[in-house]
């Protein structure tokens, strides 16, 4: 039996009761899961909460959604204005999570969430629109075939660039490790530009030897496919994430298997560090407290020091998650964007504050008064 079959086998029977054995304990916000079916409740298999990271009006994408839980929470967090999509190849968990929206939606007074059938390391192939597809137009010739690649080439289930953040709650580890880099590069084209993710999932201290891996029980069970923790992080790096951070990491392992520790930890990344590089006479300040840090375009940044960096680079790292670190500083005079020369950024180097107040600036300025309360 293939993976993908073993999961589809033991997900359909968590469809229809509840299996402890899949369940990893998760603290919701209660406020959300009050409208939610019980049946979508008891049906829950996640070992995380990435709906917390999740903002109003975001285009959210749920990866592997089963009976829909994090979708209804999520479609609550985005209001009206957002809009929620589920993805998930099991029929019996579809089925679940179908026929509870309406239900959900009829208790806020909007529907703005819809579930798609499709393998979520390949978001551009929808199985359901397939199967209508060959129902109307079943393929009986060489003719047929290259009229239904032609079709399936031009149609995506979920576009490029479409997605304000994506979503998954302890499912990547269930897919086959030959998938697994395909998943990465599906997510991020998906994703929009400075769109975000927020994987919840199973991760190990160590490689699960291949005994482990060769066990469908394990596999199914969110053990033996779980990313190695340092393998998760540098994946989605090579992909090209940036700001990617272990926002959550139990401290306590959920399972241990032959001395391995396996354990829930949220993921948290961004895109949008690709473009050209262009001087605007800008620089970034690190506060500290490390002496120095390193970028993930490899820009060495000291404690106190003014670094040149990019415009690009400089929208960045005054953006979350970073801003909290730096300090950024603007030149005197705005450079307009038609008038910016190309800015190298492969190399790190620091930035002589005339360089953003301009070499001839020779301004003599008093501080403010000193009020009753004395200076400063």
């Amino acid at each position: 039996m293939s993976i993908e079959s073993a999961v589809r086998a033991r997900y359909s029977e968590g469809a229809s009761t509840r299996v402890e054995a899949l369940c990893c304990p998760v603290d919701y916000d209660p406020r959300y899961l009050a409208i939610l079916p019980q049946e979508v409740l008891d049906r829950d298999y996640g070992c995380g909460d990435p709906s917390r990271y999740v903002r109003e009006g975001d285009v959210v994408l749920d990866l592997g959604s089963g009976g829909g839980k994090i979708c209804f929470i999520a479609q609550q967090i985005v209001g009206r204005t957002g809009s929620v999509i589920g993805v998930d190849m099991n029929p019996d968990m579809l089925d679940l999570a179908r026929r509870s929206a309406p239900t959900v939606a009829t208790t806020l007074g909007y529907d703005n969430v819809v579930f798609k059938r499709g393998r979520i390391q390949d978001l551009a192939t929808d199985l359901d629109a397939i199967d209508a597809r060959l129902a109307r137009a079943p393929i009986g010739s060489a003719d047929d075939l290259l009229a239904f690649e032609a079709w399936k080439a031009e149609t995506k289930m979920i576009p490029d660039n479409s997605i304000d953040v994506v979503v998954s709650n302890c499912v990547l580890n269930l897919v086959d490790d030959a998938h697994k880099p395909q998943l990465l590069r599906e997510i991020f084209r998906v994703l929009k530009v400075g769109g975000r993710i927020a994987i919840s999932d199973i991760i190990s201290d160590e490689v699960a030897p291949q005994a482990l891996r060769d066990d469908p029980e394990l596999w199914t069970g969110c053990i033996s496919g779980a990313f190695q923790e340092e393998e998760l992080l540098t994946m989605l790096e090579e992909v090209g994430f940036h700001g990617i951070m272990l926002d959550k990491w139990e401290k306590e392992p959920w399972q241990t298997v032959q001395g391995i520790e396996f354990r829930s930890a949220t993921v948290t990344g961004r895109k949008g560090k690709q473009g050209p590089c262009f001087e605007a006479n800008q620089a970034v300040i690190y506060r500290g407290p490390w002496r120095q840090v390193q970028d993930d375009d490899g820009h060495v940044l000291k404690r106190g020091e003014r670094t040149a960096v990019c415009a690009k680079t400089f929208g960045l790292l005054t953006s979350d998650p970073y801003a909290a670190q730096v300090i950024g500083i603007e030149p005197l005079t705005t450079i307009q964007e038609d008038e910016r020369g190309e800015f190298d950024c492969t190399r790190t180097r620091a930035r002589h504050p005339r360089e953003s107040k301009g070499m001839q600036y020779d301004v003599t300025k008093a501080g403010p008064s000193c009020g009753s309360e004395g200076c400063c």
